[in-house]
């Protein structure tokens, strides 16, 4: 296809791609002459990948590039370049204080995760503690447990709906699904939220969605 035809599929204009292209982040391509060239699906999920991270994700141009580097590398186990992308989508700055952090130790440890000593979402965890202790909102055992055992269930089911198809489909797949499945999860919570409280307080507005 070529490049007008590439823009129409991913809805990303022309002009974004020639400069995706001149910033290395989208690899050229096929030359059919001095300025014309053709482009094929690996384009397509490439440029939606970009689009995912830099629109949906927020993420810089330089931390987009980190991303598709740990996508390119063909040696690089994916539990690694799941790990780059979580912490691209993270604050490169996170204070916590170090009694959150032994908390999240402690939970984790007890419920057995295999989670990295310095995996950036420990320390953005124990933050989110100290922000709510800060308010004077403490999380009792029993609710953080609760939280726990439901996002084990939602991270299991994220990585088993991963395509096995081909490495790229999955490595293309796992950074989209980490970057642009936290509104999705939030938008659930917050109608559970309101379920859960219409049929508590018998809410006259709470009834079944047609």
């Amino acid at each position: 296809m070529w490049i007008a035809e590439l823009s129409r599929q991913t809805e990303v204009p022309v002009a974004t791609i020639k400069f995706y292209l001149r910033e290395g982040l989208l690899t050229a391509g096929e030359s059919v002459g001095a300025t014309r060239a053709r482009y094929d699906d690996a384009h397509v999920r490439r440029l939606r990948l970009i689009r995912a991270l830099v629109g949906a994700g927020g993420l810089s141009l330089a931390r987009v590039r980190g991303v598709l580097s740990a996508v390119d590398e063909e040696t690089r186990e994916l539990h690694d370049v799941l790990g780059t992308a979580h912490g691209a989508l993270i604050p490169e700055t996170i204070e916590a204080s170090p009694e959150s952090l032994q908390k999240v130790d402690e939970l984790l440890t007890d419920h057995g995760w295999l989670v990295d000593e310095n995996a950036p979402d420990r320390a953005l965890l124990a933050s989110a503690l100290d922000a709510l202790e800060k308010v004077g909102y403490q999380l009792d055992s029993t609710l953080l447990d609760t939280y726990l055992v439901a996002a084990e269930q939602v991270g299991n089911a994220d990585v088993a709906h991963l395509p096995t198809d081909d490495r790229a489909h999955t490595v293309e797949s796992t950074v989209i699904v980490t970057a642009l499945g936290g509104p999705v999860l939030l938008a659930l919570r917050r109608l559970a939220q309101q379920n859960a409280s219409a049929r508590r307080y018998g809410a006259v507005r709470g009834r079944p969605c047609p």
